[in-house]
């Protein structure tokens, strides 16, 4: 009876009730979850997983480091199924790896796929154990993209660019590149292509012109990666946890702790359901909810 005649007064109400609660939540379960988080350590390996296209390195960085820094994990494996990704997040998290085995053990694990950036990572680890029909390799670079032009012509599109330097259209896709341009863009790449195969000569421990030889983008097999030295054992996940543990010195059965996976906080998702759940009461009755009309908004 109260909420039918006055609408507004009881979303009101309830919001603040909800607030006031899921706050109280918030902080039971925080103060409940750090101390699982100290009480769930052991001796443990612990596991973090790289797979699909590595765009963005920063959570594969803190998953790295909080293990590195939790004295209770003895070793870390990274699991890798990617086919590689952009240069810059690759190297970050090889550095990651290179500080995190400088503590403690650090295997590298290769599921169906590490090639190009998935094997630049892998090759910073204490070692690499692949699966025999892994596919990896792939040490190179790529640069390119499709031109537009003719296409643009026959429908009768002329673009018109106005730069302020000679390279800053480069790679237009409305026109053709320029001999110098080309230039240009295959001495990047191979620069870049030289950081990728001196890091990977640095991770294996192997002579530059050793690796260079094989870098031209070819893919092996892990049986033939074991035989060119680039990875040092045939296994899967299992083998690898197995290595890691009795590298760092567990003995007996050796367990496993994987990051939290990362969920939507309890206070956003609680208010969502009560904005849901409200604006479904209020337009029930007819007439402009306060949600809907302005007074209110929650972005995505």
């Amino acid at each position: 009876m109260f909420s039918r005649r006055h609408p507004y007064l009881y979303f009101i109400l309830v919001f603040t009730a909800i607030v006031s609660a899921t706050t109280i939540i918030t902080g039971m379960l925080s103060m409940v979850g750090s101390r699982l988080s100290k009480l769930s350590f052991g001796e443990k390996v612990g596991v973090v997983e790289v797979s699909a296209m590595i765009i963005d390195a920063r959570d594969y960085i803190d998953q790295i480091k909080t293990f590195a820094k939790n004295d209770a994990v003895k070793a870390i494996v990274v699991r890798i199924d990617s086919p590689g990704g952009a240069v810059a997040p690759s190297q970050e998290i090889f550095q990651e790896i290179r500080k995190a085995a400088a503590v403690k053990p650090v295997i590298a694990s290769m599921g169906t796929i590490a090639t190009s950036g998935g094997y630049y990572i892998a090759a910073a680890a204490t070692g690499i154990i692949a699966n025999p029909g892994t596919i990896t390799g792939s040490i190179g670079v790529i640069l390119g993209y499709t031109n537009f032009e003719k296409l643009f012509e026959k429908i009768g599109l002329y673009p018109v660019v106005i730069k302020s330097g000679q390279y800053k259209d480069i790679a237009s896709p409305v026109r053709e590149m320029t001999p110098e341009e080309k230039a240009l863009l295959q001495n990047f790449s191979d620069g870049v292509h030289n950081q990728f195969i001196e890091h990977v000569a640095e991770g294996r421990g192997m002579a530059v012109d050793e690796i260079r030889q094989i870098a031209d983008g070819r893919i092996f097999t892990g049986e033939t990666a074991l035989a060119l030295g680039l990875v040092d054992r045939l296994g899967n996940l299992e083998d690898a946890i197995e290595w890691a543990g009795r590298e760092s010195g567990i003995k007996g059965a050796i367990d496993t702790v994987y990051p939290p996976e990362k969920k939507l906080p309890i206070l956003r998702y609680l208010m969502e359901e009560a904005v849901s759940e409200i604006r479904t009461i209020l337009g029930s009755r007819g007439g402009a909810s306060p949600i809907t009309g302005g007074y209110i908004y929650l972005p995505e």
